[in-house]
């Protein structure tokens, strides 16, 4: 789906993303708040988010809250798209405050920070020679862990039956004979 003719008013969207849903919210070129609404967080809600956001004008650009973390791949879907993605920083505490804590709140101060120009993060592409690196990076974080772990599994199956035995008779919790001196 493509942009909507120039007779069609101009609207920006914003996106307040999390693990399992994400909730999305667009703006009329003045701010005025014209929709919202939660979507999954899965490859087929990214696509029915951005239809929902397309129907209601032409799509300027979606500013989006963890455009590199629960984020990301909503804003590969939507950069495919053609669509300007922004990455916007949660609202301040002073905001959050006055207005309240909501999901379709901070959808909306996404959108409200993109129109208003206050957002203009450029989302990380998450891709290329760094995100490989990356990728290796954290692949050898873990063999390293795992690689300590089975150590200390060996090291500690390292004693012998014969100094397991001599460990629980001269313990005197586990023989539940009283030990005299």
């Amino acid at each position: 789906m493509t942009s909507m003719t120039h007779n069609a008013p101009q609207i920006t969207g914003g996106v307040d993303t999390h693990g399992l849903t994400h909730h999305a919210a667009v703006i009329d070129s003045i701010g005025r708040h014209l929709a919202d609404q939660e979507f999954p967080a899965t490859i087929r809600g990214y696509r029915d988010l951005l239809d929902w956001t397309r129907s209601h004008g032409d799509l300027v650009a979606v500013g989006v809250e963890g455009t590199g973390a629960y984020g990301a791949e909503l804003t590969r879907v939507l950069t495919a798209a053609g669509v300007a993605v922004v990455d916007v920083d949660r609202p301040d505490r002073t905001t959050r405050r006055m207005k309240g804590k909501s999901d379709p709140i901070d959808a909306y101060a996404a959108a409200t920070a993109v129109l208003s120009g206050r957002a203009t993060g450029i989302p990380k592409s998450r891709d290329g020679a760094v995100e490989a690196v990356r990728a290796l990076r954290i692949a050898r974080r873990s063999a390293i862990a795992t690689t300590l772990k089975a150590m200390n599994q060996i090291r500690g199956g390292w004693k012998t039956p014969a100094e397991i035995l001599e460990h629980h008779l001269q313990s005197p919790q586990t023989s539940g004979v009283a030990t005299t001196a």
